[in-house]
């Protein structure tokens, strides 16, 4: 405080020393300037202690009664006529915080919330999987219940639960349980896409994800704006860029997930954008961060890299794998012997799940109206040479 002043009465004070020193000791910045404020009026220039608020074991109690509702338990603690009521950021960070270190909320018998000690984030998703047959001491699974609409460019295919499908699935899972930052990266049409879309509307409240839709190389002002877009603020975004983070923030006071597509886009200023806002003690969303080259772009910023919790790489099918996932992935493949279609990954394919999914589209389209259409060879040659010329 005594530095701050001192900038302050030379005239040299600017909003990015009280940045400099909120970040350094983990409050808002508003609590700096409030902090300076009494430090000139009352000539303390110590920073004041925090005492900080507890939960008790009768409020967390509460808590689970209300299903969890913050705002509802704060409206009844104030009922109630308690001594001190704290603010509905208090509860929500104190609240996250607890959760977070592993404290359970139960609501009824059943844990809605814990943090380390969570269990496995699957659980629930209520999956109702059925085991299909693996090769290699793999088991590959396909999911009935609840099917992604997901853009696998033909009729009739299905998600499979390959271990990259089933590993976005728990790391999804795990990120929107504790608030989380992921990162999901992998080359271009690895299957990314498929993947996140279907693990969203596994969600146990898919309604809450929300996509963040970015241009290439947006600025802070255009990321602004599509954020709050996704957050459905609409013109209640107001002009001012600190009043306009303050919004953000208040919306992301929420449990939610959102998705930004195309991270690779975003350059240094944006992504310390993102990172500001997810430093604040209120934030209570997870952000999902994907595409080919993302994991490039993150590493370029230390600072937010250093937060996020899992790095998820979706990788290429091995060719050991290509049979029995194309398999479950359409009918079509079901008959088509495995040296043919380890043939088309050889020449075209190379594990590259996007390829695959064009070309049972072709194949798809060729077979068409045909009652006991087999895929042979000469047809697979013909498929191969509309993505890339003749072979």
């Amino acid at each position: 405080m005594r530095r701050l002043l001192e900038r302050q009465q030379a005239g040299e004070l600017a909003t990015r020393h009280v940045r400099a020193v909120a970040e350094t000791v983990g409050v808002s910045e508003r609590t700096v300037w409030r902090w300076l404020e009494q430090a000139k009026a009352t000539g303390q220039v110590e920073a004041p202690v925090r005492q900080g608020y507890a939960v008790s074991d009768e409020v967390w109690a509460l808590l689970g009664e209300v299903g969890g509702n913050v705002a509802e338990l704060r409206r009844r603690l104030a009922a109630a006529g308690g001594a001190s009521v704290p603010s509905a950021s208090t509860l929500h960070r104190v609240i996250r915080r607890d959760r977070r270190a592993g404290r359970a909320l139960l609501v009824g018998r059943e844990p809605v919330v814990a943090g380390p000690s969570r269990p496995d984030p699957l659980s629930e998703l209520g999956l109702n999987v059925v085991a299909g047959q693996g090769t290699g001491g793999q088991v590959f699974l396909r999911e009935q219940k609840h099917l992604a609409q997901v853009p696998v460019l033909v009729p009739g295919a299905q998600v499979v639960h390959t271990p990259a499908v089933r590993s976005v699935l728990r790391t999804v899972a795990h990120a929107a349980a504790v608030g989380a930052m992921v990162c999901l990266y992998g080359d271009a049409g690895q299957g990314k896409t498929v993947a996140l879309q279907y693990a969203l509307s596994q969600l146990p409240h898919p309604a809450r994800v929300r996509r963040v839709h970015v241009g290439v190389h947006p600025t802070v002002p255009e990321l602004r704006r599509v954020l709050a877009d996704a957050l459905e603020l609409g013109r209640r975004l107001p002009r001012g860029a600190g009043e306009a983070d303050l919004t953000l923030v208040n919306a992301l006071r929420q449990p939610r997930v959102l998705v930004l597509d195309e991270a690779q886009r975003l350059p240094g200023p944006a992504l310390e954008f993102l990172r500001g806002l997810w430093d604040h003690p209120d934030t209570d969303t997870a952000l999902v961060l994907a595409g080919a080259g993302s994991e490039r772009a993150l590493r370029r910023v230390p600072a937010l890299a250093s937060r996020v919790l899992t790095w998820e790489l979706v990788p290429r099918l091995s060719q050991r794998e290509v049979a029995t996932v194309m398999a479950a992935f359409h009918p079509l493949w079901e008959d088509v012997s495995e040296a043919d279609v380890v043939w088309v990954d050889e020449h075209v394919g190379h594990g590259n799940f996007r390829t695959w999914a064009k070309l049972t589209s072709h194949l798809t389209a060729e077979t068409y109206g045909k009652s006991r259409a087999v895929v042979d060879r000469r047809m697979l040659e013909r498929a191969c040479a509309r993505l890339m010329g003749p072979l």
